[in-house]
């Protein structure tokens, strides 16, 4: 593993704390001690679960490409792309029902869709990267 992407990963590591931290909020919001209405329930669940999931698929297409012989910048792109889309979609979710009781989401959801088109995009070129670091080896 190239010591760039080791750092990226150690760094995505450390942000599992801020996600555990994040599943004490979503406590208070499901026993009610933090107000929220039922659409800010729904996006606050969606927006913590798609953190946890991607920040695990990142770490996992990291070391995929890693261990696949894939060169390390383009793993290093692979990865941080599909990172990015852990920050992205939860900021969507979180971002866009702001507020005391807002009844749809605002302009902030469209950050969904950029962490949604990163995802696609960097899940492609990493799986394209492992196919042809596979290839080469054959």
């Amino acid at each position: 593993m190239s010591p760039f992407l080791s750092v990226v990963l150690g760094a995505t590591l450390l942000t599992v704390v801020g996600i555990a931290f994040g599943g004490t909020f979503m406590l208070r919001v499901v026993t009610g001690s933090q107000p929220a209405n039922e659409l800010q329930k729904t996006f606050f669940r969606a927006g913590h679960a798609h953190a946890g999931v991607l920040v695990t698929l990142g770490v996992a297409v990291g070391l995929l490409t890693s261990a696949a012989g894939v060169s390390a910048a383009w793993a290093a792109a692979g990865t941080i792309t599909v990172l990015s889309a852990a920050i992205f979609i939860p900021a969507g979710f979180f971002l866009s029902v702001l507020g005391s009781d807002p009844q749809r989401p605002n302009k902030s959801v469209a950050m969904i869709w950029v962490g949604a088109a990163a995802l696609t995009a960097g899940l492609v070129l990493s799986g394209v990267s492992v196919l042809v670091a596979g290839i080469g080896d054959l």
